[in-house]
């Protein structure tokens, strides 16, 4: 009895060749291994963004709930912001 399903998948081009790659330099012992490690990092990745939202983003609004004298609208954040982008482009 298999203690782990299969899947048979399809992959582009490129990502087939990298996946490859990755077992052929030694970073992974298999095809499949590469897979849940690149599964993992999009599981890492979305708990980080699901943590953000429930905990900065949550409490933000709390916040502009609490006093939204605080708020600032979109166009008053622009401006604020405008002088930074312009320098930012500037140095670039």
């Amino acid at each position: 009895m298999q203690s782990t399903p299969q899947f048979s998948i399809s992959l582009p081009n490129e990502t087939a060749d990298a996946v490859r790659a990755k077992v052929a330099s030694g970073e992974s012992a298999t095809e499949g291994e590469v897979i849940c490690e690149g599964l993992r990092a999009v599981m890492a990745r979305d708990q980080a963004v699901e943590s953000w939202l429930r905990k900065g983003v949550s409490s933000a609004y709390e916040a502009r709930k609490a006093s939204p004298s605080r708020a600032v609208s979109v166009a008053k954040g622009g401006a604020r912001l405008a002088p930074a982008h312009m320098q930012a482009a500037e140095e670039s």
